[in-house]
């Protein structure tokens, strides 16, 4: 099974008005990670001290690091069309899809799953569904968490974990059934086709 778990690390938790200063996305190929996607952006406005006191990030780690447009376009070209996986999905992708909107840009095409939800259903009776808790339910060797490239990895971890628990005679789960257990509907990144500007004439 081939997917990728994404994860975002941001100024602040308002879509729309805070911005994103960091992306990781990990592609995992059969339980191993095949390849990754890690990168600070500069969100061109200053990062709230609460977000630095949560990730470490600070104004100075990403002055001068590429901005959120110039990474949109290869940003989607590593994910393809391969199912995405985050914690909190919506959190990650609303923030992803305002960008994407906002500079008409290409973004992957693959189906967005939430583990949270679906880790609810799998591991009922936790104290929490936290990623960190359960990282340290399933045993998952941890270096830190709250950057990017290490909390999508953790999730992918755990989205594996979760699979093999439902999967039946070795066989992973159909993507509708992953979809059912988080009881919300089919979600994608919107794929937006570029319009050329109309040129204005004056008579």
């Amino acid at each position: 099974m081939r997917f990728i778990a994404f994860d975002l690390e941001t100024t602040g938790t308002v879509p729309g008005v805070d911005q994103i200063v960091e992306i990781g996305a990990v592609r995992f190929n059969n339980g191993v990670v095949e390849s990754v996607f890690s990168t600070l952006v500069d969100p061109l406005r200053p990062i709230a001290p609460g977000a630095t006191a949560v990730n470490g990030i600070t104004n100075d780690m990403v002055r001068g690091k590429p901005t959120i447009d110039t990474l949109l376009h290869s940003f989607a070209e590593f994910c393809e069309d391969l199912i995405m996986v985050a914690h909190n999905a919506p959190f990650d992708a609303n923030f992803l899809t305002l960008d994407i909107k906002k500079h008409e840009t290409t973004s992957p095409r693959g189906l967005i799953l939430d583990t949270l939800p679906i880790s609810r259903k799998v591991f009922p009776g936790m104290p929490n569904y936290k990623l960190g808790t359960l990282v340290q339910h399933l045993k998952i060797p941890t270096a830190g968490f709250h950057r990017a490239e290490a909390d999508a990895t953790y999730c992918g971890h755990v989205f594996i974990e979760m699979v093999k628990r439902i999967s039946v005679g070795g066989n992973a789960p159909a993507p509708e059934n992953l979809v059912a257990l988080t009881g919300k509907p089919h979600h994608y990144f919107p794929q937006i086709e570029r319009q050329p500007k109309q040129m204005g004439f004056m008579f």
